[in-house]
C-alpha cells in the first residue's frame, strides 16, 4: 500500500518476461554467431527473429499461448540435451517447433518451410 492506504500500481510498457525472453534468444543468437557459418547462421538469424515476432506478439495473448512461445524460446535456447545446438540437426529440429508453434499461434508468415 502506498501513502494514505492507496495501493500503488506500477505500468508496464511489455508483460514481465517478455524482455527476458528477449534478450534470452539474442544472447544465444550472439553465441551461435561464433560458431556457425552460411546456411545454419541463416537459419539461426530466421529463427531469432521469428521468435522475437512471437514474444511480441503474444506478450498480451493467453497464457496457453505465451507458454507455446516460451517452449520454443527454451528449446532454441538450450537445444535437445543429447546434443549441442549448433549442430546442423539440431537446429533443423527446433526450426520445426517454431515453425509449428507460429503456425499455431496464426502467424504463418513466419515460418521458413510450407506446412507439412
Amino acid at each position: 500500500m502506498g501513502p494514505g492506504g492507496w495501493m500503488t500500481v506500477v505500468e508496464r510498457t511489455s508483460p514481465l518476461g517478455a524482455d527476458v525472453l528477449i534478450r534470452m534468444v539474442d544472447h544465444h543468437l550472439a553465441e551461435l554467431g561464433c560458431v556457425l557459418t552460411g546456411s545454419d547462421l541463416a537459419l539461426a538469424e530466421r529463427l531469432a527473429n521469428c521468435l522475437r515476432e512471437l514474444v511480441v506478439a503474444t506478450a498480451e495473448a493467453s497464457a496457453a499461448d505465451r507458454a507455446r512461445v516460451r517452449v520454443a524460446v527454451h528449446r532454441f535456447v538450450r537445444g535437445p540435451r543429447s546434443r549441442p545446438l549448433a549442430s546442423a540437426r539440431s537446429l533443423a529440429a527446433v526450426a520445426v517447433l517454431i515453425d509449428d508453434t507460429a503456425r499455431q499461434l496464426g502467424r504463418p508468415d513466419l515460418v521458413g518451410s510450407p506446412a507439412r
